[in-house]
């Protein structure tokens, strides 16, 4: 048996938990750059405020001026899902981790009302974190999914859907989509109406040669999985990555090379902290920096350059890699909205190097080091001097709130009055 808990409007209840005043206060928070809203509490949902509605647009807007508007704080919503990862190992064996704010659950082997379980698992997650949760339970992580979008989609189910039950999977199959189907989508779910597939049971009893005619061997597993038949396991360790681009989106337009060194240096120095906390390394490094697509009086030019090398998560040898590829594509004159780094050819980092290639231990040495000082203290405490200070460049986050449970110098102060 398979859970999934799903955190309502995740980002926005990352903001609550440590606001009161927010509680029913219509929430919105915003992508990089303070761009468009990328979370809505069902508050501003109600005010007509839509999925990618541009900031600067609305922001005036009468009816909206008792919305809280946040920029992205991606440290507090990572350490808040960790936070909700761990509650969770407290009531099931086993737990994965799909997103940011969707977990897996292993519900096997409890004897108990499973509606009382997951509402105990609920609650628990409430009141240490403060994060409201929907969990859908069945046989496969397919109908568990299928059971938590029905939770969170019908209010009078008080959060909890159960479809375990045959009888019961079928009632809701013959009324929904088939693009409510984990998988589907937008893409393949023309292709199936095209076909008279409308509803999720049209899915169910389709001819399986025909569904693999349409979807491949991945449409015929998932209508196993909807039929009840487990194929997708449970994994506590996330795949293997086979790449990795950390990139941003400027606050105002860089102009200057220096400026531009220190982004790529930032984005190179990110990158492989990420490798060394995944224990890999990289041997293909990509540098790629672009003018806006959207401003006719610039002249539109976007390069990118690629190296090979040995294996290596060493931050000083990717940053020379990359500021060596930087100068070869920058140019002046030109208006850059947008750069960052891909890294390809991951794999391990205990296989075994080239006898005739020696990582400098010294330098790796340091690079552990600032992983160190970094954890403890907070990200970007310790940086290259190479990434600069001031970080000019940097994105606008100009109603981001304080990282409450990931930097000392912004932690809650209770005080007394």
């Amino acid at each position: 048996m398979f859970g999934l808990i799903d955190c309502n409007s995740f980002y926005c209840s990352c903001q609550k938990a440590f606001d009161p005043r927010l509680k029913h206060r219509p929430v919105v928070v915003l992508s990089n750059n303070d761009g468009c809203a990328i979370a809505r509490t069902k508050e501003a949902k109600d005010l007509g405020i839509k999925m990618g509605d541009a900031w600067h647009l609305i922001r005036n807007m009468r009816k909206l001026e008792h919305v809280a508007w946040f920029s992205s704080n991606y440290p507090l919503y990572a350490d808040m899902s960790r936070r909700v990862y761990e509650v969770l190992l407290d009531y099931v064996p086993r737990v994965e981790a799909y997103s940011i704010d969707e977990m897996f659950l292993d519900l096997s082997g409890f004897h108990e009302d499973l509606s009382v379980v997951c509402e105990q698992i609920r609650t628990a997650v409430d009141q240490i974190t403060k994060i409201p949760t929907c969990v859908g339970w069945g046989p496969t992580k397919s109908i568990a999914k299928l059971a938590n979008y029905i939770a969170k989609d019908r209010p009078e189910l008080e959060g909890l859907c159960d479809l375990s039950a045959s009888n019961v999977r079928e009632k809701y199959y013959r009324n929904l989509p088939v693009s409510e189907v984990w998988g589907i989508g937008r893409r393949l779910a023309p292709r199936l109406h095209d076909a008279g597939i409308r509803t999720i049971q049209n899915f169910v009893d389709a001819d399986e040669a025909f569904i693999r005619k349409i979807m491949s061997v991945t449409g015929v597993r998932l209508q196993a999985e909807l039929r009840g038949e487990n194929c997708l396991p449970l994994s506590e360790a996330p795949s293997q990555r086979k790449g990795m681009v950390c990139s941003r989106s400027f606050g105002s337009m860089v102009t200057d090379y220096t400026s531009m060194r220190e982004a790529i240096c930032t984005f190179t120095s990110r990158a492989a902290e990420k490798l060394r906390a995944e224990d890999l390394e990289c041997g293909h490094l990509t540098v790629f920096i672009q003018t806006s697509p959207h401003r006719r009086q610039d002249e539109w030019y976007a390069p990118q350059v690629s190296l090979s090398f040995p294996p290596t998560n060493n931050t000083f040898s990717l940053v020379k890699h990359a500021t060596r590829l930087l100068h070869a594509i920058w140019k002046d004159g030109f208006r850059y909205i947008k750069a960052g780094v891909g890294l390809n050819e991951l794999a391990p980092s205990n296989r075994q190097h080239s006898l005739f290639v020696q990582e400098d231990e010294q330098k790796s040495r340091a690079s552990d080091v600032m992983d160190v000082i970094n954890r403890k203290f907070g990200q970007g405490t310790l940086n290259l001097l190479g990434a600069g200070i001031q970080k000019k460049w940097a994105p606008r986050q100009n109603m981001r709130s304080p990282r409450y449970t990931t930097d000392i110098n912004e932690i809650m102060v209770a005080t007394t009055f």
